[in-house]
């Protein structure tokens, strides 16, 4: 009787570790218990910080920014420009973006077990951005955040900045705000006429759209301008001149 094949088991592989865990320098859960949780923006800086503040303290990283405006508007929306109410002051709408899901998971699970939380974004606006975008979603107020910012990685810089802490400036926030809004309305309602007018899949930008409309309406004043010599004062001078002649001549006559 023929032997029936040998059934190969299937090999089981081990599971994967999470890279996006170790990339934004998240702990296991209740790492924070009790500690006091800083948030950064570059995961290369947690542990540089997290060694000059001791073991007190557990520095995580958003990788930048975690909310944005939309891409789309919601179904059934006919809001020309998504995520921007332009009928309502310009009022912006903000979603937690997709690929940054995880992550906000981990710094609101981190937030809640730490006994303090602290916004350690960049100090540029897009920093203050990040820091209030990340208040936001954690539920704490900007006037009642540890805001601390340094513009250089050494022990007494970061020491000196956990010293003094400040609220998260709104006037910056403001300013980013109106930046990336202004993108926005620009992107989505210009870039339809570059389609139609120049080519499909160019985006048109806030600072490239005016720059070009400065350089048309200079170039269209360049054609429109007809040369014209001032021949009229030119004859004045001569009249002046000539008449100024012949006075002296009478008088020397």
């Amino acid at each position: 009787m023929a032997k029936s094949p040998a059934t190969k088991k299937p090999t089981v592989k081990p599971a994967r570790k999470s890279r996006r865990s170790a990339a934004n320098g998240a702990e296991k859960p209740g790492a924070t218990a009790g500690k006091q949780l800083v948030i950064v923006e570059s995961p290369a800086k947690a542990k540089t910080i997290n060694r000059y503040l001791g073991p007190d303290f557990v520095v995580q990283a958003s990788v930048g920014h975690v909310r944005d405006l939309p891409s789309k508007a919601p179904k059934g929306s006919k809001q020309p420009v998504p995520g921007v109410d332009l009928q309502n002051r310009f009022k912006p709408h903000y979603e937690v973006m997709p690929d940054k899901k995880k992550v906000m998971s981990d710094l609101k699970r981190a937030a809640k077990a730490a006994s303090n939380v602290w916004f350690a974004t960049d100090l540029d606006r897009e920093g203050e951005a990040i820091a209030w975008h990340l208040a936001q979603e954690l539920g704490i107020a900007p006037a009642d955040a540890k805001r601390v910012v340094f513009d250089a990685i050494t022990k007494t810089d970061i020491q000196n900045a956990f010293a003094k802490p400040r609220a998260i400036n709104e006037d910056m926030v403001n300013a980013q705000q109106a930046r990336r809004i202004l993108d926005r309305i620009v992107g989505y309602q210009v870039s339809p006429l570059l389609w139609k007018k120049v080519a499909r899949g160019l985006s048109a930008g806030r600072v490239q759209s005016v720059a070009v409309r400065l350089v048309v309406d200079r170039e269209r004043e360049i054609q429109a301008f007809i040369p014209d010599e001032p021949l009229d004062q030119i004859t004045r001078w001569a009249t002046c001149y000539f008449h100024w002649e012949a006075r002296v001549l009478r008088v020397k006559i």
